[in-house]
C-alpha cells in the first residue's frame, strides 16, 4: 500500500449508520481546536481520515512525513522537527482536544510532565491504528475526551472506550448537567466529587428544577435513552426538599440559596444556571 493510501477494505469496523449525529455535532468545541498527532505513515492515513470527517481539525506528523502528511490532509496539516514529546506544551496551549494515534503508554509518558488539573487540561484521546478503540486518557468530561471519542466512533466506527462510571452505566453526568444548554455550574471541587460519588453509588440524589429546558435528558452527555435514573428524585421546588434525605442536591434555578438552607445543604449542593431566556 503506497503512503498516504487509506487503509485496506476490512482493516476498520464501518462508521456509523446514516441517520447518526453529525460528528463535529458530538464536540463541545470547535473542529478547529481539534488536533490530531500521528507518527507513523498508516496512523497519518488514518489521521487523514478523521481531519476530513471533522472538517477544522489539524494534522500534525514529523517533517520527515511531510509528503504523507500533505496527501492524507491537504491544508490542514502541520509538519515538526525533532521529538514528538516537544510539541505537547503547544499543542496543550492552543487546542482544546488532542486525538494521538500514538500508543496509550507512550501518550501518557509524553503528556504527564504537562498536566496541571482537570478544569484547563484539554481532552485526550489515544486512537489505535486499525480504528478499532478511540481511548480517553485525559479530561474525559470538562475538557472533552468522551465527546472527541463519540465523535470518531460516529465519523470512523472506532468503538468509544468510556471508562468513567455515569458514562459507562449511562447515568447522570453531575458535572456536565445542562453544559450542552449553556448553563453554569456552582460548585466547589469537594461538591463536585460528592455529589458524583453519590450518583454513581446509587445513593438517593434529590434533583430540583425551578428553571431552564426541562427536556435536557436526551442530550445529556453526548445522549441518554430511557427513564432517569432510579435514584435520581425529582422536585420543582427546593422548599419540598428534606436535604438530609439525601446524598446530595442537584439545583436548577434563577434564585439565590434561602439562608434556611445554608447549613443544611453545606457541601452536598450543587447549583445550576441556566440562561435568563430558559427561564
Amino acid at each position: 500500500m503506497s503512503a498516504g493510501a487509506p487503509p485496506q477494505a476490512g482493516t476498520h469496523p464501518a462508521p456509523a449508520e446514516a441517520g447518526a449525529p453529525c460528528p463535529e455535532a458530538l464536540l463541545p468545541f470547535p473542529p478547529g481546536r481539534l488536533a490530531v498527532v500521528a507518527i507513523t505513515r498508516h496512523g497519518i492515513a488514518l489521521a487523514g481520515r478523521v481531519v476530513a470527517a471533522l472538517p477544522g481539525a489539524r494534522l500534525f506528523a514529523p517533517r520527515k512525513y511531510h509528503s504523507e502528511a500533505h496527501a492524507a490532509a491537504p491544508g490542514a496539516c502541520a509538519c515538526y522537527e525533532g521529538k514528538v514529546g516537544a510539541q505537547v506544551p503547544a499543542l496543550f496551549a492552543n487546542f482544546d482536544g488532542l486525538v494521538a494515534i500514538v500508543s496509550l503508554g507512550a501518550v501518557v509518558r509524553l503528556i504527564a510532565p504537562h498536566l496541571k488539573d482537570k478544569d484547563s487540561d484539554p481532552g485526550v484521546v489515544v486512537l489505535d491504528e486499525a480504528a478499532r478503540w478511540a481511548i480517553p486518557v485525559l479530561s474525559g468530561h470538562l475538557g472533552g475526551a468522551n465527546a472527541i471519542a463519540a465523535a470518531l466512533q460516529t465519523a470512523i466506527g472506532a468503538t468509544a472506550v468510556l471508562t468513567t462510571a455515569s458514562d459507562a452505566r449511562g447515568t447522570l453526568a453531575v458535572d456536565l448537567l445542562g453544559r450542552e444548554l449553556g448553563w453554569s455550574l456552582e460548585a466547589s471541587h469537594d461538591e463536585l466529587v460528592r455529589a458524583s460519588a453519590a450518583m454513581v453509588n446509587d445513593e438517593a440524589v434529590a434533583l430540583v428544577q425551578e428553571a431552564g429546558r426541562r427536556d435536557w435528558w436526551p442530550g445529556h452527555a453526548n445522549g441518554r435513552s430511557g427513564p432517569l435514573p432510579a435514584n435520581l428524585h425529582c422536585f420543582d421546588r427546593l422548599e419540598e426538599v428534606e436535604p438530609e434525605c439525601f446524598g446530595a442536591v442537584l439545583w436548577i434555578t434563577h434564585r439565590t440559596l434561602p439562608a434556611a438552607y445554608e447549613a443544611r445543604l453545606a457541601g452536598k449542593r450543587v447549583i445550576y444556571r441556566p440562561g435568563v431566556e430558559q427561564a
